[in-house]
């Protein structure tokens, strides 16, 4: 087994964990739809579910089936976030980083619509009358893969030089 693979492995085990035990903590400690404030109106521990994806998307859609699809289009999904991270380079730590994170959070959240055809947030910030949707440690990572995968690609556009961004050949003399 290859270095990258053995840090796949144990940092995507840390966070699935650390995900699920956050997810379990909240599911015993406050009632769905309860909310308790952590930091007084700015940040509480809220437990709601979303059947949806990101942001409540597709959450109103009603059918017995939604759950599975969304398990069919994680596992898909896992399957193409492997195959990206087998086919990184070993020197792009930051690209292999990002589709760690976004892996483990794939697979907090998979786990979540197999137990329970849900997934539970309870991270949830505002201010005023400015709310962000509640998400869970598992997004968090997503998100945070998703900006280190974004870095990586601007870091890139910056290690080449203007011509060779443009395809555009410096003039001879």
């Amino acid at each position: 087994m290859r270095n990258k693979y053995l840090h796949l492995l144990l940092i995507s085990n840390a966070i699935v964990i650390l995900d699920q035990f956050t997810k379990f903590m909240i599911n015993i400690h406050i009632p769905q739809y309860a909310s308790m404030p952590v930091v007084d109106k700015f940040f509480h521990l809220t437990h709601i579910r979303n059947s949806g994806v990101a942001f409540g998307l597709f959450a109103r859609q009603s059918s017995e089936y939604k759950a599975w699809f969304f398990i069919l289009i994680s596992a898909v999904a896992l399957i193409a976030i492997l195959s990206f991270f087998h086919h990184t380079p070993d020197e792009k730590k930051i690209v292999q980083n990002g589709l760690i994170l976004i892996f483990s959070g794939a697979i907090g959240n998979m786990i979540d619509r197999i137990l329970y055809k849900e997934v539970i947030d309870f991270l949830d910030f505002f201010y005023n009358d400015y709310h962000w949707p509640a998400f869970n440690i598992a997004d968090s990572c997503i998100t945070v893969g998703v900006g280190l995968m974004m870095l990586d690609l601007f870091l890139k556009r910056h290690e080449t030089g203007p011509a060779e961004r443009s395809g555009d050949l410096p003039a001879r003399d």
